[in-house]
């Protein structure tokens, strides 16, 4: 999965995006305007591939990349502060994902399962709550909301990325616990709500007393833990192999072979075309086929364009305006 660089498609692009072994392009908000201008740009990207997947990262709060006519939705951490109503998790859940159907797109890589530990800089109100029964209740809620708008869910970051310090996108963080004291809280979400999520999203985090590996490339992780323990079936994103935290497994033509190698169904390579398409050569090298998980995460519904006329969405709104979480 890579992305591109601006609000339409240059020639290399539908170049690039005609090649099998692309299986997703993610938008960023460079890539957005308004409304109609995405879903131009979906339908021009479906023309060359109608099989892609077309993601988006739309968590709310301060990672929302579709922001001009769309709703600003409060950070998930918002929603513990309001007395942890699973009711107003749903509406977000569902309002967002029927704004980013509407807009053309399959999925938002939602919801953050990540225990807000007070550590991490890079999760802090992204997380739902800081305990793990909050976090399962409350993102189980958001999950129902999305299903229910037609959108597949996305878990992020197993095993949890809210006890390491360090931000992942720039350097590699440490998790120093031990694999029991992991289980004991932030492993809790995953193993509770695996049942409902279509994908989940490794950290770039090394669990240093579990593997030496961030838990994007570890076997360990992925076969033993995720598969084999907690039975999941579901997709596995890497999360962006141009991040720093990847960086350990070597260039990008390595690391994409060391995340498929550990497991996951599929690797995206973001903000640097010469390493999608050094990943990409990777991929043909190895004579790489799409797993056939991913035919899941397509949308499911397509609300239509005048998806604000709809009784419920203009009862979430007003149920969201209420409770002083969006303006």
């Amino acid at each position: 999965m890579l992305d591109i660089a601006g609000t339409w498609l240059t020639a290399e692009d539908r170049q690039l995006l005609r090649q099998p072994e692309v299986g997703g392009l993610i938008l960023f908000a460079r890539n957005i305007e308004h409304p109609a201008q995405v879903r131009e740009l979906c339908a021009a990207i479906r023309a060359e591939r109608p099989d892609l997947l077309l993601a988006v990262d739309q968590e709310g709060g301060r990672v929302q990349r579709l922001r001009q006519g769309f709703v600003r939705l409060p950070a998930m951490g918002a929603l513990a502060a309001h007395g942890e109503d699973e009711r107003l998790a749903e509406e977000c859940g569902w309002l967002m994902a029927t704004e980013v159907l509407a807009a053309g797109l399959d999925f938002s890589f939602a919801p953050v399962l990540d225990l807000d530990h007070g550590r991490s800089a890079v999760i802090g109100s992204r997380g739902f709550a800081g305990e793990p029964e909050a976090v399962v209740r409350l993102a189980g809620a958001f999950v129902r909301g999305m299903h229910a708008a037609g959108m597949a869910a996305t878990g992020k970051h197993f095993p949890g990325h809210g006890w390491a310090e360090a931000d992942s996108h720039v350097a590699i963080p440490t998790d120093e616990r031990s694999l029991d004291a992991i289980r004991a809280q932030d492993l809790l979400p995953f193993q509770r709500l695996g049942g409902q999520l279509d994908a989940l999203m490794p950290a770039h985090v090394i669990y240093s007393q579990v593997d030496e590996q961030p838990a994007g490339f570890s076997r360990r992780w992925l076969q033993d833990i995720l598969r084999g323990e907690l039975g999941f079936g579901g997709v596995v994103f890497s999360d962006d192999l141009s991040m720093a935290g990847a960086h350990v497994a070597g260039d990008a033509a390595a690391r994409i072979e060391a995340a498929l190698a550990a497991g996951c169904d599929i690797g995206l390579v973001c903000n640097d075309r010469a390493a999608a398409e050094l990943a990409l050569s990777a991929l043909q090298r190895l004579d790489a086929k799409p797993s056939p998980r991913l035919a899941g995460m397509r949308r499911r519904a397509f609300p239509g364009v005048d998806y604000k006329q709809n009784p419920r969405w203009l009862r979430a709104l007003e149920s969201l305006r209420q409770a002083r979480l969006i303006d």
